[in-house]
């Protein structure tokens, strides 16, 4: 291997992979929808928050166990790591257009936010403050008046 080739390689590696924060981003948001801490979730991992950090800057990549347990403790589905990932990103790494597979008994794929909705400080408020209701009753009913206070779903 020439040398030339050698610097390239690492400098490459050195990068994190877009798909890796992608991923990073998405337990940051569940994360943080939650209104987890960094050091309560890397508890629950038996992780440093400083290792959360790097998971949610994509800094190191998120192997498969650590990914199921990701999605055990922040009560998520695996695929919530990949959904919104912009087709771009998933065609550029050999993935299908959609960002998923064409395959039977799977989900339907939803569609994401054009803005950065749920990334906003007010929605993540807004989900917090609705989490906190504890009566089920209750919280159903908040949901149902502000779906109605929204347009007419197609």
């Amino acid at each position: 291997m020439a040398r030339g080739e050698q610097i390239a390689g690492t400098e490459k590696e050195s990068r994190p992979s877009p798909i890796d924060v992608h991923v990073g981003t998405r337990i940051r948001l569940r994360r943080t929808l939650l209104g987890m801490s960094q050091e309560r979730l890397g508890e629950a991992l038996g992780l440093t928050f400083q290792q959360v950090q790097k998971y949610e800057r994509g800094v190191n990549r998120v192997g498969a166990s650590r990914l199921f347990d990701l999605s055990r403790v922040l009560d998520v589905p695996i695929s919530f790591f990949f959904d919104d990932m912009p087709d771009s990103l998933a065609t550029a790494f050999g993935g299908h257009p959609s960002g998923r597979r064409a395959a039977a008994g799977f989900a339907e794929t939803q569609e994401g936010f054009g803005d950065d909705t749920l990334n906003r400080r007010e929605t993540l408020e807004l989900v917090r403050a609705y989490y906190r209701i504890t009566d089920p009753a209750v919280r159903k009913r908040v949901f149902d008046l502000i779906k109605s206070m929204g347009p007419a779903e197609p």
